[in-house]
């Protein structure tokens, strides 16, 4: 039995999703746009977080997460006072997304074709919580009672898949920015 034959069924998942070359034809027709918009020139070194020798995408996605997990607490455990506040809290997120974005397709454009994949598949994740809380968003300014909360329901389990890819991408893949003095220094614990 292998190594990966013993793995845990979301190591295994994840193993075929960075194996899946159906999607380098997408990735192939967004690539050079991608890389000219976001990830070329000074505009993706600040993107990249180059100026801080570490990754700006997750402190961006933290904020976001954070926000829209905020909402989420105050919907299931707050009061009818809770309301305005959670949707101050999803709409923090939704002014938050754009820059966290274009930070991770600064990040994406520097990935090798496994990363590319994966980076793709968390993209449209993050674009399905970025709809559901857009749609909860609206919802809860116009008074629609429970469905502003249910579609932040969903938007949280879309951007929790979104997150799990993240984090892949960022601590078993090792995608995203940092200054050579953190990789030639080894544990210094």
């Amino acid at each position: 039995m292998s190594q990966i034959d013993r793995s845990p069924e979301p190591v295994r998942w994840m193993l075929r999703l960075e194996g899946l070359s159906g999607l380098d034809g997408a990735v192939a027709a967004i690539e050079p746009t991608i890389r000219a918009t976001f990830a070329s020139g000074v505009r993706g070194q600040v993107l990249r977080g180059d100026w801080m020798g570490h990754a700006l995408h997750p402190a961006l996605a933290n904020f976001v997460l954070g926000s829209w997990t905020s909402a989420t607490l105050l919907d299931v455990i707050g009061d009818q006072g809770s309301r305005r506040a959670a949707q101050q809290l999803v709409g923090a997120g939704l002014l938050a997304v754009g820059p966290t974005a274009w930070s991770g397709w600064a990040q994406w454009a520097e990935a090798g074709p496994r990363g590319q994949r994966v980076g793709l598949v968390h993209a449209v994740a993050n674009g399905l919580a970025i709809g559901f809380y857009t749609a909860s968003y609206l919802s809860r300014r116009r008074g629609a009672g429970a469905v502003g909360p249910r579609l932040g329901f969903a938007g949280v389990a879309a951007a929790g898949v979104a997150a799990y890819l993240g984090g892949h991408l960022s601590t078993a893949r090792k995608v995203g920015t940092r200054h050579p003095a953190f990789v030639d220094t080894g544990d210094v614990d």
